[in-house]
């Protein structure tokens, strides 16, 4: 009576093992393609005796290369000479397919010219059995790549798991780098008469400008996360200064405008990016981009991107909010100012990516709303 066309077990799904680090508890498959029957029943026979494997048998290549594309395979066993695909053109479609790159292949030919093996290696053979097959010799080759196998399948797990292992510590340091600024943003906040709310429009609007400008998420994301740092050198501004509701004097505003460099010099030195970044943008975030900022007056693109990203949301924050020493800019003044200050204050590049998305800009303003403010007795205060 005529065999099936496959044998064993019914097919599986592709499989997504955890092994164990002590070692695998699962079988291993052994794909088996030849186009004899009687080929198939003996090796399924011999397979049988290997204990830990199971066969997979197909007498017609293309069906086995399509079960091995959706499943997966742990050992080949295939006969050198099939109608197409043969063996040298399945063992090439195996190396192909994810995964199967380092599978044992083991060739099976009554062929011993040494051109027909030259050509097995180079397509991905890994071993040969002369035909007719010794069943010692077959039992014997089989266990070994079995082993083989095993052991791929074991590295394979444990790289996967010290993966998981390193992406969670990340995380971890991650999300402390992020508390930590957090809470060195939140220090300079409560001695400065700008709200949590400022932080975190402000922190929208330069990830909206940055993406705007065509920056990578990562770049996005950093400047995000860096940007609520920027006046952090205030936690070493005098409170009289910091806190005066009217406007400052010359001598005042020159005490005030040394907030940059300290700020700068609390964050720089840091292996975190975050922290570096914070660091620059600290430090430039007051710079014009005419030359007429401070601390260092540079001028143009020797400012830092960064810099002229976060000045230009922070000014248009510190333009529509209220403050115990001024009130707030309506949108339209607010926006006009911004226009005109294009090429004087800000980046006229950081402008247009600003409006480009101001329906974005406008969704954050409104979301983030202050609290009102007790009327203001006067005007003044410093940005």
């Amino acid at each position: 009576m005529a065999l099936p066309r496959r044998c064993g077990a019914e097919e599986r799904q592709p499989r997504h093992f955890i092994i164990p680090w002590e070692g695998l508890d699962v079988n291993l498959s052994v794909v088996i393609v030849d186009d004899s029957e009687i080929n198939l029943t003996l090796f399924k026979h011999l397979i049988a005796k290997i204990e830990g494997v199971e066969p997979r048998c197909f007498s017609v290549s293309a069906e086995a290369l399509d079960w091995c594309t959706r499943n997966g395979a742990d050992v080949i066993v295939v006969d050198y000479m099939m109608p197409a695909p043969d063996g040298l053109e399945f063992i090439r479609r195996i190396r192909q397919l994810p995964g199967m790159a380092d599978v044992p292949a083991v060739m099976v030919t009554a062929n011993d010219l040494k051109e027909v093996r030259y050509s097995a290696l180079q397509a991905g053979a890994t071993d040969f059995l002369t035909k007719p097959v010794d069943k010692n010799e077959f039992i014997a080759r089989i266990t070994n790549m079995a082993t083989l196998r095993r052991g791929q399948r074991l590295l394979a797990d444990r790289a996967a798991l010290l993966a998981e292992e390193v992406r969670a510590a990340t995380a971890t340091i991650v999300q402390r780098e992020r508390e930590t600024i957090f809470r060195l943003s939140k220090a300079a906040e409560y001695r400065d008469p700008e709200t949590g709310s400022h932080i975190v429009r402000m922190a929208n609007y330069s990830r909206l400008i940055a993406q705007a400008l065509g920056l990578d998420d990562e770049e996005c994301q950093l400047i995000y996360e860096a940007a609520p740092m920027h006046d952090v050198g205030k936690v070493a501004i005098p409170d009289l200064i910091l806190l005066k509701p009217g406007k400052l004097t010359v001598e005042e505003f020159e005490l005030m405008k040394r907030h940059a460099l300290i700020g700068h010099e609390i964050l720089r030195g840091s292996s975190s990016p975050k922290l570096q970044a914070a660091a620059i943008i600290a430090l430039a975030h007051h710079e014009r981009f005419d030359g007429s900022g401070y601390p260092n007056g540079v001028a143009g693109e020797a400012i830092s991107l960064h810099g002229r990203i976060v000045a230009t949301a922070d000014v248009f924050d510190a333009l529509t909010s209220e403050r115990p020493y001024k009130r707030a800019w309506d949108l339209d003044q607010a926006t006009a100012y911004l226009r005109e200050q294009a090429g004087k204050h800000f980046d006229p590049r950081c402008i247009d990516a600003f409006f480009s998305i101001w329906n974005d800009i406008k969704e954050i303003h409104d979301r983030h709303r202050d609290e009102p403010m007790p009327p203001v007795s006067g005007i003044g205060g410093a940005n």
